[in-house]
């Protein structure tokens, strides 16, 4: 090492991080969405390149040709699930629909609708009577006469301040109640819905199989009575590779047909390679070069997702051939040590990349399970959370009600089964599966 001042030369080897090195990461990670809106932004700022649809119109046309009937249908090549009315209603636009018969004055339809504005989408009211008298600026009775026409209203329990409250306005209406699960509810609730139901029987001075059966019956009350109404847009994902199979094989697609395929423009491009403008020679350069880049990344993207999906297949054929319960622990550092790649390329190339399977689309990055060690036998077997998961539920499923097992008998359960799972990730693996614990899972017959 040189440490008196000077000029030196000294020969390195570095990695420099170019535009198109950058731009070949990027279009490595991106989605099929991501993908397309990259390549139509590519459009736009290079004047030779052009997005070919032909084949996803092509695909949309043979499948609208194959559901045609009749002569009408023939003339119209139109897409009538687009002009399908969408008749989903609101609980809000339901209870109005209600009370839309019922006289009412300006200051009462103003009320309403303060009321109606702060009903959640379960259907419980988020203030308090005296809170909507303050911010409206009425009596309180009025407020709560107008909060008593809506909790009259169907579905049975809207307009209810509570879970408790909720219950009680459908109880209201029911025939056949049994005498002790009003009073259950009214005067024990808290306790009973922590099922010390020990105390509850006690303090009511009835056996504990009576709380039982009130329990059957409260179970069949809706706790979410505007639920129902409450609608989410569905979200689509188009699947990057399909997996079918076929006897004792597994045959691995990659889904290129509904992308669309980028076109350089020729014509239009050596039309302007007349000019002798060496500016707009100079841009032309680039441009195309621009395009051969492009062209490259998008193929080797291609190519890296197809081999990262082979490998995935290949490690993970129990799953395929025996169902999701089968999944095996897999790290991204086996398929990158595999391939030759490195473990940053497997993360980019399955980050929202999609698998359509026999058991419905997964995420890549699904296949990519941590492992739980093995039994206490000195063997090497591993198992994934899903596995170890399915199993709980399992014998969850199958254990004496009366009986239930306890997390710790979960443990040793498993343990004989070759999976060494510590009390405390049965717990959490329970919560996740939302099973309750052992005391509110037992019955009383």
């Amino acid at each position: 090492m040189h440490l008196k001042p000077g000029l030196w030369q000294q020969q390195t080897m570095k990695l420099a991080m170019t535009q198109e090195l950058t731009q070949a990461i990027a279009l490595l990670q991106y989605s099929a969405q991501e993908l397309v809106e990259f390549l139509e932004s590519k459009t736009m700022e290079n004047p030779f390149i052009q997005l070919d649809t032909s084949e996803m119109k092509a695909l949309q046309l043979k499948e609208k040709a194959g559901t045609r009937k009749g002569k009408l249908e023939k003339k119209d090549d139109k897409n009538w699930v687009e002009h399908l009315a969408d008749h989903s209603q609101t609980l809000t636009d339901y209870l109005r629909m209600q009370l839309s018969l019922i006289p009412m004055s300006s200051d009462q339809k103003r009320i309403l609708d303060f009321l109606l504005y702060n009903m959640d989408e379960n259907g419980y009211m988020s203030i308090t009577v005296e809170e909507a008298a303050s911010m409206c600026r009425c009596q309180e009775e009025e407020a709560a006469k107008i909060l008593g026409m809506i909790r009259d209203l169907e579905p049975a329990g809207v307009g209810a301040m509570n879970l408790q409250d909720c219950l009680l306005l459908q109880l209201e209406r029911m025939k056949g109640v049994p005498a002790l699960v009003p009073v259950i509810i009214q005067d024990h609730f808290i306790a009973f819905a922590e099922k010390n139901w020990r105390s509850v029987a006690k303090k009511l001075n009835v056996q504990i199989k009576e709380i039982q059966e009130a329990a059957d019956f409260i179970q069949k009350l809706n706790p979410k009575p505007g639920a129902r109404f409450h609608y989410e847009q569905p979200t689509y994902v188009r699947p990057d590779l399909t997996v079918t199979l076929k006897d004792d094989s597994i045959e691995v697609h990659l889904l290129e047909d509904e992308m669309p395929k980028i076109v350089f423009q020729k014509e239009y491009f050596n039309e302007l390679a007349e000019h002798k403008d060496e500016q707009l020679k100079e841009f032309m350069k680039d441009k195309h070069k621009d395009y051969l880049w492009l062209l490259k990344s998008l193929e080797q993207r291609k190519r890296t997702i197809q081999r990262v999906g082979l490998k995935i297949v290949e490690k993970q054929k129990d799953f395929f051939f025996c169902g999701p319960s089968r999944m095996q622990p897999l790290t991204m550092k086996e398929i990158a040590d595999e391939l030759e790649i490195h473990e940053s390329t497997v993360s980019r190339a399955v980050r929202g990349k999609y698998m359509q399977t026999p058991y419905g689309t997964y995420e890549l990055k699904t296949f990519f399970p941590a492992g739980l060690s093995g039994g206490g036998h000195g063997t090497e077997e591993t198992a994934s959370a899903a596995q170890v998961k399915a199993k709980l539920t399992e014998l969850v499923n199958e254990e004496d009600k009366k009986k239930p097992l306890s997390d710790q008998e979960i443990s040793n359960l498993l343990e004989k089964e070759g999976w060494k799972v510590s009390r405390r990730t049965v717990a959490k693996y329970r919560d996740q599966l939302f099973i309750p614990s052992s005391s509110k899972r037992k019955r009383y017959d």
